[in-house]
C-alpha cells in the first residue's frame, strides 16, 4: 500500500481579536509542528463571512492574523502562509463537496446546531449549514494529511473523512483510470484513493483558555467584556489588570489537581500557568499549593507578560509595515494556488469535466 505525502494544513478566522486562548490552543502548536512537517497555514477569511458578513475591516484583521503567525514565529518562506480568498480552488472545490455531502450530514453538527439555535434555524446562512464542506475542501485541496484540532473541531475533521470517503468511493473507477489515486487500507477495507483520510493531530491534551470572568465558560473574541480575555495585542499594564481582576474564590491553591474539582476559575488559571510554562497543573501547584491567589496571580502576570511581550511586541511592528505582510501574503496566496490547482486539474479529469 502507498502513502500520501505527509502534510499539515490548519487556519485561523479573522474575526475579532486573537486572544491567549488562540495563542495556546493553536498558534503556539503551529510553530512546534513546522519544525518537522510540511505546514500550510491560512487566514480563512471566506469562513469569517459566516459568522458575519459585513466587516467593518476585514484587510485589517487578515493582517492581524497574519502577523501573530509572523511574530509567534512562523516562517513563511519555509512553509505556506496565505488567506484563504486568494485561492479560488478553495472555493471550487467546496462546491463539488457540497454535491458530495448530504444535507443530513451538516444538520447533525454540533456547531451548527449551536449556533442555528432551532427555531431560528431557517434565519441563519446557507454558508453557515456549508461551512464543513469549505473546511473539508480547505484541507483536501491540498491533500494534506494532518489537521492540529481541538475538542470543538474534531466532529468537522470527521465529516472531512466521510466527504473525502465517499468522492472516493463514488469516482473509484474514474479515479483509477486517471492514475491519480494511491492504494491505501482504511481499516480492513482496500481503497483506491485519490483524496486521503485526514488524521487529527493531538499533541497532548489541549489548553482549555477559559474566560477570567466566568471559568466555566471559553475565552472568547466575542465576549461583550474585554476583561475576560488576555488579547495578543494587550501591553504589559492591560495584562497585569485583567489576570489582578480575574474571577478567583477564596480558597488558597490545592497541593493536588484533585483539589481543583468545582473550582473553575481556580483551574483555569492553575491551567494558564501550565501552558504558558510548559509544565504540567500538579508541577504548578508543587510550587504554589497552599498559597492564596494574592501570591500566586503577580506570578502569573509577570509569566503571562514575559511570554507574550515578545509577540506583542512584533505584532505591533508588523502591523506598522503592511506591505510586508501583503507581500507574504501574496507570496504564500501564489505558492497555495499552484499546489491547489494542480489537485483541481485532476479532480475535473476524475468528475469529468472538460478542461
Amino acid at each position: 500500500m502507498s502513502e500520501f505525502k505527509p502534510l499539515v494544513f490548519s487556519g485561523v478566522q479573522p474575526t475579532g481579536n486573537l486572544h491567549l486562548g488562540n495563542y495556546l490552543g493553536a498558534i503556539k502548536k503551529f510553530v512546534a509542528l513546522q519544525a518537522k512537517n510540511d505546514c500550510i497555514y491560512c487566514v480563512v477569511d471566506l469562513h469569517a463571512l459566516t459568522a458575519q458578513l459585513v466587516h467593518e475591516d476585514m484587510p485589517n484583521q487578515i493582517r492581524s492574523i497574519t502577523a501573530a503567525f509572523l511574530a509567534s514565529g512562523i516562517d513563511p518562506k519555509a512553509h505556506i502562509v496565505f488567506n484563504q480568498s486568494a485561492v479560488p480552488q478553495h472555493a471550487e472545490l467546496a462546491w463539488i463537496f457540497n454535491c458530495v455531502a448530504r444535507i443530513g450530514w451538516m444538520e447533525r453538527m454540533t456547531q451548527f446546531k449551536d449556533k442555528a439555535g432551532g427555531k431560528n434555524a431557517e434565519q441563519v446562512s446557507l454558508g453557515l449549514l456549508a461551512y464543513p464542506s469549505l473546511m473539508a475542501a480547505d484541507i483536501l485541496v491540498y491533500r494534506a494529511t494532518h489537521v492540529p484540532v481541538g475538542d470543538d473541531q474534531k466532529q468537522h475533521l470527521e465529516l472531512t473523512r466521510d466527504i473525502a470517503m465517499k468522492f472516493n468511493l463514488d469516482f473509484a473507477s474514474q479515479i483509477r483510470e486517471t492514475g491519480a489515486g494511491i492504494d491505501i487500507k482504511v481499516g480492513d477495507q482496500p481503497v483506491h484513493a485519490y483524496f486521503p483520510m485526514v488524521e487529527p493531530l493531538i499533541d497532548g491534551p489541549a489548553p482549555r483558555v477559559m474566560s477570567l470572568r466566568d471559568g466555566t465558560k471559553k475565552m472568547s473574541k466575542s465576549d461583550a467584556s474585554d476583561l475576560s480575555r488576555i488579547n495578543l495585542m494587550d501591553d504589559a499594564e492591560t495584562i497585569s489588570k485583567k489576570i489582578k481582576k480575574a474571577k478567583t474564590d477564596p480558597d488558597a491553591l490545592p497541593s493536588e489537581t484533585e483539589g481543583l474539582k468545582g473550582r473553575p476559575e481556580a483551574d483555569n488559571l492553575v491551567g494558564i500557568f501550565a501552558a504558558l510554562s510548559d509544565k504540567s497543573k500538579a508541577d504548578v501547584l508543587k510550587d504554589f499549593g497552599g498559597q492564596q491567589f494574592s501570591v500566586f496571580k503577580p506570578a502569573l502576570v509577570d509569566l503571562a507578560v514575559e511570554t507574550l511581550a515578545p509577540v506583542n511586541g512584533e505584532m505591533r511592528r508588523l502591523m506598522g509595515d503592511p506591505g510586508y505582510i501583503d507581500t507574504v501574503l501574496r507570496d504564500g496566496g501564489a505558492r497555495a494556488r499552484a499546489r491547489a490547482e494542480k489537485t483541481m486539474k485532476e479532480v475535473r479529469d476524475i468528475i469529468g469535466f472538460v478542461q
